[in-house]
């Protein structure tokens, strides 16, 4: 079980913007990271972007899961874990956060901060503190459980994305993904690269 990014982001009109972040990328090769942590960085957002306000949501993508929080205020949080990290202690780290969040952090810096801009160290802590769900979940059973129910569940990032939009245009088409992080998503999550994944591991 593992967690690999931690996300606020402030939902703008027309696009998401990334505060603050924080990643365990250790399982990853020393020449992946960077990759893999722009690719993770730009999936947070876009996911942020594609989610309404007032909503929770967790997107499947290949072996990973992305749990959104978006508030009706526009502050909104993303955890990325592997798809055994339980759910209900995804939302709370991510209720924990935020709730953290907008009480370190002025509200008229949100639209327009940056991860250079704001001033929030928490976030390594809370992943940190979070990679063992067990402990992390016997400090969370104080406070109420979330409503489950709410919760939408995307098997796949398409699904989240309009009708006739492409995941490959939005990478293809990205300034924030260097040539590395779209080759990383080319070889891990391209469809192409599942069908050779998916036939490898017949053999």
């Amino acid at each position: 079980m593992k967690l690999y990014s931690l996300c606020v982001v402030y939902k703008g009109a027309t696009k998401a913007n990334v505060l603050k972040a924080a990643y365990d990328l250790s399982s990853f090769s020393f020449f992946q990271r960077s990759g893999v942590q722009e690719f993770m960085t730009f999936t947070s957002a876009l996911i942020v972007e594609r989610s309404t306000q007032g909503s929770r949501a967790s997107v499947k993508e290949q072996e990973y899961l992305c749990h959104v929080y978006v508030r009706n205020d526009n502050l909104s949080a993303v955890v990325i874990a592997d798809t055994e990290y339980p759910q209900r202690v995804c939302f709370s780290l991510l209720d924990k956060v935020l709730e953290d969040f907008s009480k370190e952090v002025d509200s008229i810096k949100w639209p327009s901060g940056s991860p250079e801009t704001i001033s929030y160290n928490a976030l390594d802590i809370h992943l940190a503190k979070y990679q063992n769900p067990r402990e992390a979940d016997a400090m969370t059973k104080v406070q109420a459980e979330l409503d489950e129910t709410k919760i939408i569940l995307h098997n796949t990032m398409e699904s989240l994305l309009e009708r006739g939009e492409k995941l490959d245009d939005l990478v293809a088409k990205s300034e924030h993904l260097g040539n590395q992080s779209k080759a990383f998503y080319k070889t891990t999550f391209h469809p192409q690269a599942r069908k050779q994944n998916s036939c490898c591991e017949v053999m």
